[in-house]
């Protein structure tokens, strides 16, 4: 659905998007990843013809969006991080409004527009002006403003930013079935950690303006050499016990804090066990945590997700 070819974004001497390649397959939802001022923005705009790039290709659906910009703008469906409404419509206005612009008339709006108003739970604020909507509701008349063409690819920019949790939900569970029911191909960019594990199957992690990595949960694992947690509470706690599993192979920073000994683990859980009761400790407890896309991060960037 999505190619990008040594996708790049140069302002004077200032590289926002570092030559970029990466493939999103159809029927995904791909997340891209990364602190404010990563360059998901700036590749977003790229790739829904706001910014033209630097350097590098853009295909979608088997088209370049170079050669056919009008042709890919007609399946595609965006959600900006700055609300793109009209304050003084009210929800039913603007979702008409915006799809006008994409060919719609008469019944066929009008069904449309119901069918928006059901799928962003807002159809009994259909008449409400945008201006008298609470931050939550906004986001999603914005979102059912981008899905009045039914797009192929539905791309949402950071669509979280500073709403209630209850909105943020409901946003999370939209691009979820929309997906599963419609096929849609969604590109979703956040700086949240827990929204694009929740979402995506796959995710590219940015910073700096650089791909640093890019596939599943388990490639980027790889990618990043990342480690899972094991955390154990032995009969024996104390310095001589955390010495005796340091020597463990496939085991690394041991640290004893909170009447529990850490660990960084790359095998087995089972057979890391077994070796910790041939020392001679005696387990009382046992507790896994799989590596997640903040420790990933972590793990490939020296530092914890920023968002400044």
């Amino acid at each position: 659905m999505l190619e990008l070819k040594n996708l790049t974004k140069k302002y004077g001497d200032f590289i926002a998007v570092n030559d970029v390649s990466l493939r999103v397959e159809s029927g995904e939802i791909f997340g891209f990843l990364g602190p404010n001022g990563a360059g998901k923005s700036t590749t977003v705009s790229m790739i829904s013809t706001v910014l033209a790039p630097t350097g590098g290709t853009i295909h979608i659906d088997g088209k370049s969006l170079k050669e056919q910009p009008v042709a890919i703008k007609k399946i595609m469906g965006v959600v900006p991080q700055e609300l793109a409404l009209y304050q003084s419509l009210s929800a039913k206005d603007n979702l008409a409004f915006f799809g006008s612009l994409y060919g719609l008339s008469g019944t066929a709006l009008h069904k449309r527009v119901d069918e928006v108003l059901e799928m962003i739970e807002l159809k009994e604020q259909r008449n409400q002006r945008v201006a008298e909507c609470s931050g939550g509701m906004k986001r999603r008349v914005n979102i059912g403003a981008a899905l009045m063409n039914d797009p192929k690819l539905f791309i949402l920019d950071e669509p979280t930013v500073g709403i209630d949790p209850q909105s943020r939900h409901h946003i999370l569970e939209t691009v979820k079935t929309l997906n599963e029911e419609k096929g849609m191909t969604v590109i979703y960019t956040s700086h949240y950690m827990e929204e694009v594990e929740y979402l995506c199957e796959k995710a590219a992690i940015m910073d700096h303006g650089s791909l640093i990595a890019a596939g599943t949960k388990d490639e980027l694992k790889q990618t990043a050499n990342a480690c899972d947690t094991l955390i154990v509470n032995v009969a024996e706690l104390n310095d001589d016990a955390v010495k005796k599993i340091q020597h463990i192979p496939g085991v690394s920073k041991v640290t004893l804090s909170h009447q529990n000994i850490s660990m960084l683990v790359d095998r087995n859980m089972i057979d890391i066990a077994d070796d910790i009761r041939k020392t001679g400790l005696t387990i009382t407890g046992l507790h896994f945590e799989e590596a997640n896309l903040e420790s990933i991060f972590l793990q490939l960037t020296g530092k914890t997700l920023r968002d400044s």
